[in-house]
């Protein structure tokens, strides 16, 4: 009986099973950010073709380094995003971290002391619409709502509603020039922190024992909870961790820009969840992916700089930003439903 098997003529039943079966594990292993980059890729070459100086290294570089603030932003947000988590409040966070930081300069501290300064307040900030949430039992959302306001009215206090600029000897002192200086005349220190954070946070997620309780507990809090995880710390360290992001952040913009002015980061919320979704991350929670957010970022800003580039009214902007929102949630759900027919038609043929 078994030989008479081995000898009998390949079904096209199981021709078909096995070509479905080769497809769907050539398809399980490339990367979930390798539709992305070529997204990205493809972005760039089409405004390349139309305008050549785009393409130019230079250009690219300084294109990239202007989305360092808000994409390390971007970064922490995915953490959110996979425990079912949205901060409505980070802009307003790291512009009162950028203004503790440049009101610390002024009073004559260290600017690398008032730099860690700032990722500590950012971190108590995060940390504080975290422990809020938990207490309360509301999600972060909510309390961010109502953070959002209250950053800002204290920044804004803080302030005293004016930009915040150190004094020209304080600007040209060492952590002013290390924020500015580029790696081997190349690369700018601001772009190496954004990609060295990148990475750090990809291992964070994916290879540590806390990124698999932020991912158990956006895929499923009940069982998640029933199983013993913590999730209230869990979701008060995301937060802090969104925050400290913030401070990183406002930190390196004060550094780089040598001054904060009143409304700094107040637009960074939109192209913030913008650049984290069209990375790959869901709404729904469960899953991430850190590398697609700054793939993300990447395409954000080849958009934004794209239609300027292009000819087209700045103006614009927004609305494909928005535009390509819904198309990335859409080919998301898409990709989503199609892996899950191929994983039932492997099954079936088996």
């Amino acid at each position: 009986m078994g030989d008479d098997d081995a000898g009998a003529p390949t079904r096209p039943a199981d021709q078909a099973n096995r070509t479905v079966v080769t497809g769907v594990n050539a398809f399980r292993r490339l990367p979930d950010e390798a539709g992305i980059g070529f997204a990205l890729l493809t972005l760039i070459a089409f405004v390349g073709w139309r305008r050549p100086n785009f393409v130019k290294a230079d250009n690219l570089i300084n294109l990239a380094t202007s989305s360092a603030f808000w994409g390390l932003l971007a970064l922490g947000m995915v953490f959110l995003l996979a425990i079912r988590e949205i901060d409505l409040s980070v802009g307003w966070a790291f512009n009162f971290s950028a203004v503790i930081c440049a009101k610390l300069i002024v009073a004559g501290v260290n600017p690398f002391l008032a730099a860690l300064a700032a990722i500590a307040f950012g971190a108590a900030l995060g940390a504080a619409n975290g422990a809020l949430s938990v207490l309360m039992g509301v999600p972060v959302l909510i309390v961010t709502l109502g953070t959002f306001s209250v950053f800002q009215g204290l920044s804004l206090v803080v302030n005293d509603s004016k930009a915040v600029v150190p004094s020209p000897d304080t600007r040209q002192g060492a952590y002013f020039e290390f924020v500015r200086a580029d790696v081997l005349d190349k690369i700018p220190v601001v772009l190496i922190v954004l990609i060295s954070t990148a990475i750090a946070l990809h291992i964070l997620l994916h290879h540590t024992r806390f990124g698999y309780r932020v991912l158990a507990i956006g895929s499923n809090p009940e069982a998640a909870g029933l199983a013993g995880l913590p999730i209230r710390r869990t979701t008060i360290l995301v937060t802090a961790i969104v925050g400290a992001l913030a401070g990183l952040s406002a930190s390196l913009f004060v550094g780089f820009r040598g001054a904060v002015d009143p409304n700094s980061g107040s637009e960074y919320l939109l192209i913030v969840v913008a650049a984290t979704i069209i990375g790959g991350t869901p709404l729904s929670g469960g899953s991430g992916t850190v590398i697609g957010a700054l793939l993300g970022v990447f395409i954000i800003a080849v958009i934004n700089s794209g239609i300027i580039f292009l000819g087209v009214e700045a103006t614009w902007s927004s609305f494909v930003t928005g535009s390509v929102i819904l198309i990335a949630v859409g080919i998301d759900r898409l990709l989503r439903v199609r892996r899950a027919q191929a994983g039932l038609e492997v099954r079936d043929g088996f």
